[in-house]
């Protein structure tokens, strides 16, 4: 895979993430976009990650910009932590691709990158290094005041009587879980720590690590496990049986229990949320955090006091409101994706009533969705595919045989199908890897993992 600039980042294989291309695009990044100053840099567990840390900080260095060195952390932890300080950030990561790959998020003072930052960003690539000097500062305190969110928000009693496995593999948050968990009153049991790096993608997870989590639950008698991606910006909590909870639904329990009124999520999130009480405004997105970043802050330009989240359907969550947590401490905005608050509001809110965290996912409106990806399918591949799908209604009718009629199509994001019986496709190219992603909506769970399943696998047939 040739490395991709977006505004999720450049991404690419580890092999061609070379010294001149990584240090062409920090120039480039603190030459287009504003700093305030320094740069606040860190990374994720993968092997290759202190490295291309390296290249990032004598690139800045070069230039005259200061770098305050985070080291391994989670992406929200960083990116709390350059917002405060009113400067800028790059994260070392490649989510949840393989670990042959790697990637460099990129954050101005204000948050993630736009599509106009991006723009910029290239235009401004092939500039010469300045031959400056400027110092790197070690700094640990990005991680304890992200860890310090949660533990003033929840306070001391909010997990008290909950065994809560702790799925840690090599996020970059797997310490942070179990002690973000201990010191909310929960029993944290470490689960399958790896000394190599497992690119665990929270929003398709494979059957074996699903069988892991139900073993785990039976095994150590736990009320929950939860687990992130490789950079913790992505939440996997499974429920006492072991079944996975799917993000959308956190994000809607989670903007829930915090008073939201307006919600920004992709077209492809569970769309129980505009049959839910409380909610005044529902805006659907394009799928992808910039997408949903846009919308909240129009809504924040409208109503600068708005009680505005976001959330996507990996379960990625963003606070646009300073919103109160159970202790009655202020929960500060945070507009990049976030996983521990959508793990810690649910199971805290559920232990507050006394029902379990299925029981609490229950009173949801009763539509559930899936979601799984090919992978080595190129960008080029898949949206040839869905544009023929999308021009021909006759090869819709073929390739979805035994689906029932068509009651409507979207194409916001992709290829996204209606069928009768409340059945929903939803095909589209990834934004950030060569894979071929696959949303699914139905009546019942099963019904939806099935529709997933055989969908994709067409998919692969027809392309090979």
């Amino acid at each position: 895979m040739a490395p991709k600039f977006g505004t999720s980042g450049l991404r690419g294989l580890t092999t061609e993430l070379t010294v001149t291309l990584v240090q062409d695009y920090t120039r480039a990044f603190l030459e287009a976009c504003p700093h305030g100053g320094a740069l606040f840099l860190g990374r994720d567990l993968r092997p290759s990650s202190p490295s291309i840390s390296a290249m990032v900080a004598a690139a800045a260095q070069a230039q005259g910009v200061p770098v305050i060195d985070c080291g391994a952390l989670p992406t929200p932890a960083l990116a709390l932590a350059a917002l405060n300080a009113g400067n800028a950030a790059i994260m070392i990561t490649g989510s949840h691709i393989p670990a042959d790959r790697n990637g460099i998020k990129f954050y101005v003072p204000t948050g993630e990158i736009s599509k106009e930052d991006e723009q910029s960003i290239q235009a401004n690539l092939g500039r010469s290094s300045l031959g400056l000097s400027a110092p790197i500062i070690s700094d640990e305190t990005a991680r304890t005041h992200y860890v310090a969110r949660y533990t003033n928000g929840f306070g001391p009693d909010a997990l008290t009587g909950l065994r809560i496995g702790v799925y840690q593999h090599s996020s970059v948050a797997r310490d942070i879980m179990c002690e973000v968990v201990s010191a909310l009153g929960g029993e944290a049991v470490p689960l399958a720590r790896s000394s190599t790096f497992i690119p665990v993608d929270t929003e398709a997870l494979d059957p074996n690590t699903r069988t892991l989590l139900a073993g785990w639950c039976a095994e150590h008698d736990l009320d929950a496990v939860i687990s992130t991606d490789g950079d913790a910006d992505r939440p996997m909590v499974a429920d006492a049986d072991g079944a996975v909870v799917p993000g959308d639904l956190l994000g809607m329990l989670t903007a829930q229990i915090l008073g939201a009124r307006i919600i920004c999520t992709p077209v492809s999130s569970n769309s129980g949320v505009q049959e839910m009480d409380g909610f005044a405004t529902v805006r659907l997105t394009r799928i992808g955090s910039p997408y949903v970043i846009a919308a909240m802050e129009d809504a924040l330009k409208s109503d600068p006091d708005a009680r505005v989240v976001g959330y996507e359907a990996n379960g990625g969550f963003l606070l646009g409101f300073s919103a109160i947590g159970p202790t009655g401490q202020t929960l500060v905005p945070l507009m990049t994706r976030d996983c521990l608050l959508p793990m810690l509001a649910p199971l805290a809110a559920a232990r507050a009533k006394g029902v379990t965290l299925s029981e609490l996912v229950a009173t949801l409106p009763a539509r559930f969705t899936a979601g799984d990806r090919l992978t080595e399918v190129s960008t080029q591949l898949s949206r040839n595919f869905i544009a023929e799908l999308t021009q021909s209604p006759r090869a819709r009718a073929s390739f979805f045989n035994g689906l029932g009629a068509e009651t409507s199509l979207d194409t916001t994001d992709g290829l996204r199908m209606s069928f009768e019986e409340g059945l929903v496709v939803h095909f589209r190219p990834s934004g950030n890897a060569p894979e071929f992603r696959c949303y699914a909506e139905a009546p019942t769970s099963h019904q939806a993992r099935e529709l997933v399943a055989r969908s994709l696998e067409n998919v692969r047939q027809r392309l090979g």
